[in-house]
């Protein structure tokens, strides 16, 4: 199990903790996060997107000229999508884009994702954070003195780190996430990751240090 610096919240080093093996060494499997980074974001979309087909929009009912005689090319309705005001041909209607993903993919997308951050050393342990009120500023300060630059997730506890979600959460290059809710995308789409020394423990299943 390869080791990582636990440091305090002015980057001085407090202690060290194992990566678990399973978590954050394993060969990062690219497919499989990809499929799942996928169905992530298409279970975003809302899917409400509608417009009225020729059968749906108002008027029309009348044949716009006879059919012979015109000179012009025989039309029935004037509610076709050639014409203005008609309707759209193939139109969109609202679906589900919801994709159904096993867990054990799941699963896989995030210990894939987290040892390909633990490869770069992007995973950050800090002992805690153990503000009493909180500061933006403050939170500014000590990523600055963490070294930490670029797009950062941390991963908090409820009960434990309410105080640190306040005050990290005006940061516009910051995104806060529970230790429940960690998963591939948001892993992969920032460049650093950081736990503190509880939030690491529980996502090892107990095993932090």
């Amino acid at each position: 199990m390869p080791a990582i610096d636990v440091r305090s919240l002015d980057g001085t080093k407090k202690g060290s903790a194992t990566l678990d093996d399973a978590m954050f060494a394993i060969q990062p499997n690219v497919p499989v996060m990809h499929q799942v980074v996928t169905a992530q974001l298409a279970h975003r979309r809302a899917g409400t997107q509608s417009t009225k087909t020729r059968a749906e929009v108002r008027g029309g009912g009348a044949k716009p000229w006879k059919q012979k005689g015109t000179g012009r090319a025989r039309a029935g309705s004037s509610r076709g999508p050639l014409w203005t005001g008609g309707g759209v041909a193939h139109a969109p209607k609202p679906r589900d884009y919801t994709q159904r993903v096993p867990k054990k993919m799941i699963a896989l997308a995030l210990r894939s994702a987290l040892s390909d951050r633990a490869n770069e050393d992007k995973i950050m342990v800090v002992e805690s954070f153990g503000w009493e009120n909180p500061s933006t500023k403050v939170a500014s300060q000590t990523l600055d003195a963490l070294g930490l630059d670029g797009k950062v997730l941390i991963v908090l506890s409820r009960e434990a780190d309410e105080v640190a979600a306040f005050a990290f959460r005006n940061l516009p290059h910051v995104q806060i996430i529970e230790k429940g809710e960690l998963n591939a995308y948001d892993v992969l789409a920032n460049d650093w990751i950081v736990f503190t020394s509880e939030t690491l423990s529980l996502t090892q299943g107990g095993d932090g240090k």
